[in-house]
């Protein structure tokens, strides 16, 4: 991409953030957006080579990836510091890892099931210069707990499980008083019921539903908050297999 495209998205982006009030909390500034579209560029070359993401148009890209990340925090953008460590569960292309760790400065840690896509945000990492702030792992989400011999302050899903499967897996990678945010489209009323009864077992409990409209109508998404406040009823983690084929929460 030419330096004139990559500067007509960076102007874009950072006057969607100006001009959107669901996130005037955050601050980014420049240099961020810089990264945040330098990470794009590279996910949509990277796509020309392996299935990252099916989204191709770079104005599009920049809601449906970057400020749908960003969204995880708009809520409140002090639960993810310069001290605070980060756990992406599914990451994708990287999204919404890096863009968080791009705003807060925060440590984190990105997984993915599908080793390629691990490789590619490597790639993607080493490239931005976030390699001192950023981990990357090949696993399921259900090896996490295992594999991860950390326990983190957040962790953030998008769109990758039912919300009470990833409140059993995330449990046991969170701190006491840890948050589990989880990014949703249109969660059914039975969804966010059973992951309110997964909560309860696994020691979790809900902090928080914030709905926001994406810019350009491009749709709507809801951010699920959890916060780990005691000891899960059940030993987690179950063996692998066991949150999707006796998922708790169901009546």
């Amino acid at each position: 991409m030419d330096q004139n495209s990559h500067e007509v998205l960076k102007d874009e982006l950072l006057e969607i953030l100006a001009s959107d009030t669901d996130l005037s909390l955050i601050t980014v500034t420049p240099e961020m957006a810089e990264l945040l579209i330098q990470h794009l560029e590279l996910v949509v070359e990277k796509n020309n080579s392996i299935n990252l993401t099916r989204i191709t148009n770079e104005h599009e890209a920049i809601v449906l990836h970057v400020i749908d990340s960003l969204l995880f925090i708009a809520h409140n953008p002090i639960v993810l510091g310069p001290d605070e460590k980060l756990l992406d569960v599914g990451t994708g292309a990287g999204y919404p890892g890096l863009p968080l760790t791009i705003v807060s400065g925060c440590q984190s840690t990105l997984i993915d099931s599908v080793g390629k896509k691990v490789n590619a945000v490597e790639e993607f990492t080493d490239a931005l210069g976030l390699t001192d702030r950023v981990s990357c792992l090949h696993a399921r989400a259900e090896e996490v707990p295992k594999a991860c011999h950390s326990r983190f302050d957040v962790v953030v899903a998008r769109a990758v499980a039912q919300t009470n499967v990833l409140i059993e897996y995330a449990t046991p990678c969170l701190r006491r008083n840890g948050t589990l945010l989880v990014g949703k489209g249109n969660p059914s009323d039975e969804e966010t019921q059973t992951a309110s009864r997964a909560a309860k077992i696994c020691g979790l409990e809900e902090s928080g539903r914030f709905e926001y409209e994406l810019p350009h109508d491009l749709g709507h998404r809801t951010i699920l908050v959890y916060t780990k406040t005691g000891n899960p009823r059940i030993k987690l983690p179950r063996q692998n297999g066991m949150a999707k084929r006796s998922p708790l929460g169901l009546q």
